[in-house]
């Protein structure tokens, strides 16, 4: 007589933890982003975020003439907390005959499709980057020079040695980085000083990471991103819920899991889009 194990069914207590710990391994672009958890259990579905205008460059003052002050004042902005989810359904079937680990398979694909929503919004948020902190690789053929990131770099000002630059790019222009000896310190080389996972290498003093996201275009090799610590931030409503079901009627065991946040550019001045126009 068969015996039905709990090897066969449904964990929900052995698949939360296994779709975390997943969800941090296939980030790539979120692990940049500094976590907020200040409005888990608080009600309303938007932030509102508070910042303080520039009053502007000090200009010359003739002998005699009175000072205008500058009026010092705040803007803000909202961001609208998000629900990403994904499901899978397994039948009994499926579960007790199925080629290798359905079970394991759910968990991981679920784990995966989230992970690469959140990671989408982040990296949506960069591609939006224009003005002051977005930088033309303009007449270039084909790779952003070595010219062209130190230029890139100075947009930081004063702040370029504030916190280790993480730059993302594809893969052409990671080959195109290794190539150049004097600029690519390998990753065995920097291992202590690496605080993000899927770091390669440095350029430049950028520690880089490569990703299939970063497409290259017609226009060129495609977008670099170089992000320090506190550009971007991830505020959760609700982080990342597993569920299980049993349809008794069709015999069949579902599987979801979802995420409630918002992403969002939190200091414009700590990254940088360099790009080259179509």
């Amino acid at each position: 007589m068969a015996q039905t194990l709990l090897a066969n069914l449904v964990n929900p207590q052995v698949l939360t933890p296994m779709i975390d710990k997943k969800l941090t391994d296939y980030m790539k672009f979120a692990p940049l982003a500094t976590i907020d958890n200040t409005l888990v259990g608080q009600p309303g579905n938007t932030v509102y975020m508070p910042y303080f205008n520039y009053i502007g460059d000090a200009a010359v003052l003739a002998e005699g003439v009175s000072l205008t002050p500058s009026l010092l004042s705040t803007g803000m902005t909202n961001v609208t907390i998000e629900k990403v989810a994904k499901g899978v359904e397994l039948t009994d079937e499926a579960l007790l005959s199925g080629y290798g680990s359905p079970y394991d398979e759910a968990a991981s694909q679920i784990a995966h499709a989230i992970a690469n929503a959140v990671d989408n919004k982040v990296l949506s948020i960069l591609k939006a980057i224009t003005g002051d902190m977005a930088y033309s690789t303009a007449g270039n053929t084909t790779y952003p020079t070595d010219t062209d990131i130190t230029a890139a770099l100075e947009l930081f000002g004063e702040d370029i040695e504030d916190g280790q630059s993480v730059a993302l790019v594809n893969p052409q222009v990671y080959t195109a980085m290794r190539s150049n000896v004097n600029s690519w310190v390998p990753a065995s080389e920097i291992a202590a000083e690496i605080k993000v996972k899927g770091v390669v290498g440095q350029y430049q003093g950028c520690q880089v990471i490569v990703s299939n996201k970063l497409k290259r275009t017609a226009a060129g090799a495609g977008e670099i991103y170089i992000v320090k610590p506190g550009a971007l931030r991830i505020f959760l409503k609700r982080d990342t819920l597993v569920e299980t079901d049993r349809d008794i009627l069709n015999f069949t065991n579902v599987i979801t899991a979802s995420k409630h946040y918002a992403a969002y550019l939190y200091d414009a001045s700590k990254a940088i889009r360099i790009y080259k126009p179509a």
